[in-house]
């Protein structure tokens, strides 16, 4: 795949997800104009993530057995349906129900990425892997910065107005940059497909994965979705765009883990895994310093960021490689615990804010991450190292 139409679908990744969370710096006015309870806001992202959920079991098999191409664009069409539905909605419950829209649709970014992991050659699976999923961890942070500036000029509105305008463009620059899929081997039907994914829990590989991904999103989330209530309030008192910007420092840390896609490729998946996830925990003990430090905020949110994004890519590469030709399922599968382990996340570290403060949210994130460390050094103690050492790019596939 040239470089191209690698970065189209790095921003196309990024557009995508940005819907599902761009209501992360704007809970609080939000919430405030719709009437939605302080401790129940962060529903607000959770019902996209949920909506999410929801396509990752129904729609995103659809990529096994249809045009990838056409698949996309029209994921990309009926996601900005979603969001002109939720900036014209004047009742919570309309919004809601175009949040949950929104992320059924959004889940075009597996597609994306199916598609990046089918058309590549082993040797380059991890680097075009990590360069498309970089565009989800951009469309993710990136979304707070440019969510956060646009609320306090505009209004929350605006920012699903310019995020809808942005996803009907790239549906039509899908349609006329990208072939149609060929593939080499004939699609299986579409309920065989979404049955084959309950065969997925059998395996070890796919579990340990998942659960790891599971805990580590819920880590996530924790983080970003609880982040706008302790530095909206005192004693920092920030705006919607200056909470905005912290989502600069998650980027400096996703993108220094670029180079995953890399490792992974060399066979050290597994290593990475690990290494990352002991980041993770430690990001916790300086983001808990948030009501005395901000600085200290950062450098916790630049490692957390890498070590999510580093874990996240390995996961991918190691589950695509095992399935190569049910990408689209295997990667939707996955996802189910990336999604639910993000629901969460954004819902627990709100209502545990409000009892515990942010001290009880950093605990809670940390206690996350160390269940993801804990599913990791279990299966890499029960894998044979015979496994590993025959072939590094189907770590752990012993069932």
């Amino acid at each position: 795949m040239d470089a191209k139409r690698r970065w189209l679908l790095a921003v196309l990744c990024g557009v995508a997800v940005a819907s599902i969370y761009a209501a992360q710096p704007m809970l609080e006015p939000m919430g405030r104009d719709l009437g939605v309870p302080a401790g129940l806001t962060g529903w607000i992202v959770a019902t996209g993530q949920l909506g999410y959920l929801a396509g990752l079991v129904l729609l995103v098999p659809l990529g096994d057995a249809l045009d990838r191409r056409r698949l996309m664009a029209t994921l990309l069409t009926l996601t900005a349906a979603g969001m002109v539905l939720t900036a014209s909605a004047s009742a919570a419950w309309v919004v809601f129900v175009g949040l949950a829209t929104t992320g059924l649709f959004a889940v075009v970014v597996q597609t994306a990425v199916a598609y990046a992991s089918s058309v590549s050659t082993p040797a380059e699976r991890g680097r075009n892997i990590g360069v498309v999923t970089s565009g989800v961890v951009v469309g993710i942070l990136g979304a707070r910065v440019v969510a956060g500036w646009l609320a306090e000029a505009w209004g929350w509105r605006s920012v699903y107005v310019v995020l809808a305008v942005l996803t009907l463009s790239l549906a039509a620059l899908v349609l006329v940059l990208f072939p149609p899929e060929t593939r080499a081997h004939r699609p299986l039907t579409y309920w065989r497909i979404v049955g084959s994914m309950g065969g997925l829990l059998r395996q070890r590989l796919f579990v340990t994965r998942a659960l790891i991904a599971f805990f580590l999103f819920a880590s996530f989330g924790s983080m970003w979705s609880g982040l706008s209530l302790p530095l909206s309030g005192w004693p920092w008192d920030l705006s919607e765009r200056q909470i905005g910007f912290f989502g600069i420092a998650g980027l400096a840390g996703a993108l220094g883990a670029a180079r995953a896609g890399r490792w992974a490729d060399s066979g050290r998946a597994t290593s990475v895994t690990g290494l990352a996830l002991a980041l993770l925990i430690v990001s916790w003990a300086a983001i808990a310093q948030l009501p005395w430090s901000l600085w200290l905020l950062v450098a916790g949110v630049i490692l957390l960021d890498f070590a999510v994004q580093a874990v996240h890519v390995s996961n991918q590469h190691l589950l695509t490689a095992a399935h190569p030709e049910r990408t689209s399922t295997v990667i939707g599968g996955y996802m189910v615990f990336y999604s639910l382990g993000s629901a969460l996340g954004a819902a627990a570290t709100t209502a545990t804010y409000a009892s515990g403060g942010w001290a009880g949210s950093s605990i809670l994130g940390a206690g996350f991450a160390a269940c993801a460390l804990i599913v990791w050094a279990i299966d890499k103690r029960a894998t044979p190292r015979r496994v590993q050492a025959l072939d590094p790019s189907v770590e752990n596939l012993s069932t």
